[in-house]
């Protein structure tokens, strides 16, 4: 019994001495917090306090229970992601900046599109907080190799590959009674459409029931998606320990193999281009892995410093992280929203019918074809600024950094969170209308004099720089920009031509309550695990029908 009382009081001391350092320091930044000269809003724990952010949601709803405290910045604040519940409220409230002092660091939330222009432009001053590549002149020149290589050559494979695995998740799909693997098969898609244009290695879609799980260290595209799929422990643990580790679980062993098939796989290819280069010829197949090797060969032979082996790898990783997720969770949210607006999916449609008619998949053209449809980039576009799946942290790391914020500039302290408040532009009825809350393609379509068809009048709008954030901004953005249209494009074209979808109804639903509640699932199931998802899209089954 002493030796029990004597460790709850070495928890309890503990416990209080952690509470007691955690309030000193917020104390101490919200003091700092007030010289900067713009409104302040407290919370009492960390965003990224790892223990809290595996609680904070299940806390903060019994917390909001409580009389008087419910209600509270607490409550508002302390929860990862609590900008898309928020959208443009705080800064409506507060202003075009706020600032959210916890015991961590300080948190400066920045809506003035003039401002957040000037925060991705001055990309040294506000560094972001982690960076998957160098910086310096280092980085100019990974960032000219690595943006040459998404080139039209390379949309042109994205387009064609899009097209032949878009049938087949179709047919799959139309081949069931309902669907409730949208997620899962999306994220296949989109997985091969990267094997094929990254890599040059093409698969056929398989949907969720039909996959077989393979051996990751004998097939590329096994060791490619368990990679994806474990990236994060993968960046924490790092593919050294792995290796080593033989003690590790069975599925961590596998990761493991996963690694060093896929390495040997990228250094085969390697070679293999190296060896094309010296003899004067080239790869037939031009897709990124063998367009960044030539690229920076390219550069070396002109005297300038091209990349290393590791760095081609590295690049290469940082394409498959940033384009697979990010585009599938984008094609789920989509996809939901169509089956929930029949009458966008109509529209999208209609357009479908005058720019390709009754042509088959094999006789659309990219050249063509694409710029043409207009309403389906607009679905991406309109999803992409509802749910932006990865937005951008900025910091002023280890120097005060001045920014003016409307007419009135402040002066940032170091180690301060700048946070572009892409939820809050995105939505404000400044810049996107009295129904900004409102999912509504045909926002982003203009229609101009024209003396050809009523479609092709039609242009999409250029938003006021700095208030639609999809891709990011400045020199950082993302280079992959029209290799995500090239996709979703191709994809959302093949699912709408001959069919419509619809959610599934429940016992005593009509088709109007089916499609209320898919949109309110969208907008209360919602989070960020690694990317902003729909958590349990399979909850909402749809349903395929020829039109």
């Amino acid at each position: 019994m002493a030796l029990l009382n004597g460790l709850l009081w070495a928890i309890a001391l503990l416990v209080s001495g952690a509470t007691a350092y955690s309030m000193s320091q917020l104390a101490q930044n919200y003091l700092a917090a007030r010289k900067i000269g713009l409104p302040i809003r407290m919370i009492p724990i960390s965003h990224t306090n790892p223990i809290w952010m595996l609680v904070d949601r299940r806390v903060l709803a019994l917390v909001k229970r409580i009389p008087f405290v419910g209600n509270s910045s607490f409550t508002r604040y302390n929860y990862r992601a609590w900008e898309l519940a928020d959208r443009y409220y705080s800064h409506a409230e507060m202003g075009d900046a706020f600032i959210v002092a916890t015991p961590g660091r300080n948190w400066l939330y920045v809506a003035d599109p003039e401002a957040l222009i000037d925060i991705f432009r001055r990309r040294i001053d506000f560094p972001r907080c982690l960076e998957l590549t160098v910086d310096g002149p280092q980085w100019k020149t990974q960032r000219k190799l690595t943006a040459s290589c998404f080139n039209e050559p390379n949309n042109e494979i994205v387009w064609s590959e899009t097209l032949l695995l878009a049938e087949d998740m179709l047919s799959y799909w139309t081949s069931k009674k309902s669907i409730d693997s949208v997620a899962h098969d999306t994220r296949t898609l989109s997985l091969h459409v990267l094997s094929r244009a990254g890599f040059g290695k093409s698969f056929k879609f398989q949907g969720h029931d039909e996959r077989s799980e393979g051996n990751p260290s004998t097939s590329y595209k096994d060791s490619l998606q368990l990679i994806l799929e474990n990236c994060i422990l993968i960046m924490a643990l790092g593919p050294k320990f792995l290796e080593r580790a033989w003690w590790l679980p069975r599925h961590l062993r596998n990761l493991s193999e996963a690694c060093s098939s896929f390495q040997k796989y990228m250094t085969n290819q390697y070679e293999e281009e190296k060896r094309a280069s010296s003899q004067g010829r080239g790869l037939a197949d031009r897709n990124l892995m063998t367009s960044l090797i030539r690229a920076s060969q390219d550069e070396a032979t002109a005297g300038n410093t091209g990349l290393t082996e590791s760095e081609i790898y590295g690049n290469m990783f940082v394409f498959n992280f940033a384009g697979h997720d990010t585009t599938a969770h984008t094609f789920t949210f989509a996809i939901f929203f169509l089956a929930a607006n029949p009458q966008v999916q109509d529209w999208v449609h209609d357009e479908v019918r005058q720019v390709l008619g009754d042509r088959k998949s094999s006789e659309w053209h990219y050249n063509e074809d694409f710029p043409r449809l207009k309403r389906c980039l607009s679905i991406m576009l309109e999803t992409l600024r509802l749910y932006t799946p990865v937005p951008v942290a900025k910091w002023t790391d280890q120097e005060a950094q001045q920014l003016k914020v409307g007419d009135k500039t402040v002066v940032i302290p170091p180690s301060t969170m700048v946070i572009p408040s892409y939820a809050s532009v995105h939505t404000d009825p400044k810049y996107w209308g009295s129904d900004s809350l409102t999912w509504r393609p045909s926002r982003w379509i203009n229609a101009t004099e024209s003396t050809t068809t009523e479609h092709d009048s039609e242009q999409l709008i250029n938003p006021q720089r700095g208030t639609f954030l999809g891709w990011s901004e400045g020199s950082r953005d993302c280079p992959g920009r029209k290799f995500s249209q090239v996709e979703f494009v191709a994809t959302i074209a093949t699912l709408v031509q001959e069919w419509r979808f619809d959610p599934t109804t429940e016992p005593g639903e009509s088709i109007d309550d089916a499609r209320r509640r898919v949109s309110h699932q969208i907008e209360t199931d919602s989070a960020p695990v690694l990317l902003l998802q729909m958590l349990h899209p399979e909850r909402a089954p749809l349903v395929w029908s020829r039109r």
